[in-house]
């Protein structure tokens, strides 16, 4: 295995990067592969264009007429364009994507062959998809699963394949994946906080969540990648010594992008362009070979759509560029981890950022109606915020390094802390004139400025106002926003429904204005929320401490945290808002739990594989070669060899307690993965992996990384930190 190594690092060092032609401007490029708005223009009946924008906008359906013409138009489009199949490409619980390929082609009755693709195809799909997690909904036998167009995110060709984004349900309704939940708590937020902008502005008939996601990756040599089990299979790093140098001179963040890697972001980038992903911004990232990438913001659907994609894409031209390209939260001990920062907010049909502060007070008042809304969401559901995040691999990330803790707080800043001080005093029921002058005037006509010089960011608060959005810093780098995002939208669709009771029931019933019911909520919401909201530096603060004080929960790990989903609290939230039903929660628990055992499972085994395949036979080859030299100086020089030979004693005893103790541990932890696996519950199970099988994977890491600072570098069979780090 040595050689392995050995061959991999040298032929790494000997790539070039593979060369890139800019084929024409970006804005020439973008979304020429796309069945978008434009496309829809040029092959569409105005009455079939017409059909579609309205299932876009307002979720009216499609009749099968027109959407024989859609696909008609799809199709010609399509094969204009070299395209041979289609598919309908949706999101599993998998927590990727799926895709099976059907080609235009068919044969008539006659024998005569032709293109075929009608709206039958388009609309629905019956895929077999059995095998896909569904957290007990169905049985395997029931292999009926169907998949259902969404018009909301547009066709688009993927190589010579015509991909239709769609849903995927159970023949009995329940969702089966991510999108469909998604799509459901944002017409909850649509609805929700459309009747609230009406407030503000009566000809408001929409709103949209928009979301811009920042995905961060490392990107490893694909020799290099593939001389490691543990990476291949894992997609980390289960042992390793840290090297020398690691991220600690800051020389890599925001550096020159080297060549290689700077080649493989512009192919991706051109054939982002092409697909219509609105990549905007690449540059380094702290650790070394890590980088990232963010777009411009889209509409919330659309953009978990474009997320994903990017990943499917990545690994693709990654293979062309010789590269593997690793999402892992935690790939490497030591340095930072990689996570996707959702940047979160809500416009309306008439251009409006409804968490921008605008020019007059009124409009100022709309932002803080909805700022104050967000904040108070966040606290009353925090704790189920904190479980969408929640994953095997995320687990290594929160709470070390850059990233956020497992504690959900919110950072708005000084500033903008200051005036939710102010509002907090407001008066209760009507206000006086001078004190509506000084609240529009002095308070809320002001925040504008604030903001301003409001550019402080704490990077360790899990929940952070940037501005004109909210950043939930949580998500991994691995996890499909779709999560997240739907938890996010229905909690402030929640809020914002009851936001509106309280204001309403205060205008009718106590005959206040508008504006004086809206500063009376607030300021209860402001008093009520008070305790997520944290301005510190968050370096600093006991996080254990400040949490226990401030009752915010603390679920350190994936099976605490997801204990929530099934409380009362949250299955009434999600069935009153009609985004999952009791039986869609307790599945997707079911499913993210199996996900978090499996998970650990096998890298128990592949931890198990690398100890006894790979560390101890080179350990023990090692020492043997220390034996025969100890052996060889007695043999020469008899009773002296001792002084002679004092370091090769002291290696031989470092490496008999390190060979030995490694043995022990893992033979301990394959016990305890076996005592695990015959737990039948899977709250249970989950439990018994993370408290008695996962301490163990730290351990054995302990034992193997001091032999590899022991054992001759020739004779190391895995490719080490320093190779995998800085080989680029």
């Amino acid at each position: 295995m040595s050689k392995l190594r050995f061959q991999a690092v040298l032929e790494s060092r000997n790539r070039k990067p593979v060369t890139i032609e800019e084929t024409g401007r970006r804005s020439e490029l973008y979304a020429q592969n796309v069945f978008n708005e434009e496309r829809m223009l040029q092959h569409l009946t105005k009455e079939a264009f017409e059909s579609v924008k309205g299932a876009i906008f307002s979720g009216s359906k499609i009749d099968r007429k027109i959407a024989d013409q859609v696909a008609e138009a799809m199709k010609g489009w399509a094969i204009g364009k070299g395209a041979t199949h289609y598919t309908h490409w949706f999101q599993p619980l998998t927590g990727t994507t799926a895709e099976k390929h059907d080609a235009f082609f068919d044969l008539l009755d006659d024998g005569r062959a032709l293109e075929k693709f009608g709206g039958g195809q388009l609309v629905q799909q019956e895929p077999d998809a059995s095998s896909f997690p569904n957290g007990g909904i169905r049985n395997t036998f029931e292999a009926r699963g169907y998949t259902a167009w969404d018009p909301t995110s547009p066709a688009f060709i993927y190589g010579t394949t015509l991909c239709i984004p769609t849903i995927f349900v159970a023949y009995t309704g329940e969702a089966l994946d991510n999108k469909a939940p998604l799509l459901r708590a944002l017409n909850a937020v649509d609805d929700a906080a459309t009747a609230v902008a009406k407030y503000f502005d009566k000809t408001v008939a929409k709103v949209n969540a928009t979301l811009g996601w920042e995905q961060e990756f490392f990107l490893i040599d694909k020799a290099l990648a593939n001389s490691r089990p543990d990476v291949m299979l894992t997609g980390r790093t289960l042992v390793g010594n840290l090297a020398a140098k690691g991220q600690q001179l800051d020389d890599h963040y925001f550096g020159v992008i080297p060549s290689r890697a700077l080649n493989f972001i512009m192919d991706l980038e051109i054939e982002c362009t092409k697909l219509g992903i609105p990549v905007k911004t690449r540059h380094n990232e702290v650790a070394p070979n890590q980088f990232e990438l963010a777009p411009v913001f889209e509409e919330a659907n659309l953009a978990v759509d474009h997320n994903l994609l990017l990943m499917d894409v990545m690994d693709k031209i990654a293979d062309r560029h010789n590269f593997k390209v690793l999402f892992h939260e935690k790939p490497f001990a030591g340095v930072n981890g990689s996570g996707k920062h959702n940047n979160w907010s809500l416009a309306t049909d008439t251009g409006v950022n409804l968490l921008r502060p605008g020019s007059t007070p009124m409009k100022n008042l709309q932002f803080l109606t909805f700022f104050v809304n967000t904040i108070k969401a966040v606290d009353t559901y925090e704790e189920l915020l904190r479980s969408s995040i929640a994953s095997a691999s995320n687990d290594h990330r929160l709470g070390g390094g850059e990233a956020p803790p497992t504690i959900i707080s919110i950072f708005i800043g000084k500033q903008l802390s200051n005036v939710l001080d102010e509002l907090e005093g407001v008066s209760k029921g009507k206000l006086s004139p001078e004190e509506k002058t000084e609240l529009k005037l002095n308070v809320v006509g002001k925040i504008p400025e604030i903001l301003l010089d409001n550019t402080d960011r704490n990077r360790t608060s899990a929940f952070a106002f940037t501005g004109n959005k909210f950043e939930m810093r949580g998500v991994g780098s691995t996890t499909n926003c779709a999560k997240p995002m739907t938890v996010l939208n229905t909690i402030v669709a929640k809020q914002l429904r009851e936001f509106k009771k309280e204001v309403d029931l205060l205008v009718d019933g106590k005959n206040l204005k508008k504006d004086e019911a809206v500063f009376n909520v607030l300021r209860e919401y402001i008093k009520t929320s008070k305790r997520i909201r944290f301005d510190g530096d968050g370096y600093s603060i006991d996080w254990e401490k400040e949490a226990k004080k401030r009752k915010l929960s603390n679920n350190k790990n994936t099976p605490e945290a997801l204990a929530v989903m099934t409380a009362k609290e949250s299955i009434e939230l999600f069935d009153s808002m009609k985004v999952l039903s009791e039986v869609e929660l307790r599945a997707r628990q079911e499913v993210d739990l199996e996900a978090y055992i499996l998970n650990n499972q096998i890298e128990g085994r592949v931890l198990n594989e690398l100890v006894n395949n790979h560390v101890l036979p080179s350990c023990l080859e090692y020492q043997t070669k220390v034996v025969a030299n100890i052996s060889g100086l007695k043999n020469i020089y008899g009773a002296d060899y001792k002084k002679m030979t004092e370091t090769q004693h002291i290696i031989l005893e470092d490496l008999i307690a390190h060979i030995s103790e490694l043995k022990k541990e893992c033979d301990a932890m394959t016990k305890a993965r076996k005592d695990a696996n015959t737990i039948t519950d899977s709250n249970k199970k989950a439990i018994a992996y993370c408290e008695t099988v996962k301490p163990y994977f730290e351990k054995i890491r302990y034992h193997s990384d001091r032999l590899e600072r022991i054992l001759d570098d020739r004779l190391w069979p895995l490719a080490k930190y320093q190779e995998l780090l800085f080989t680029n």
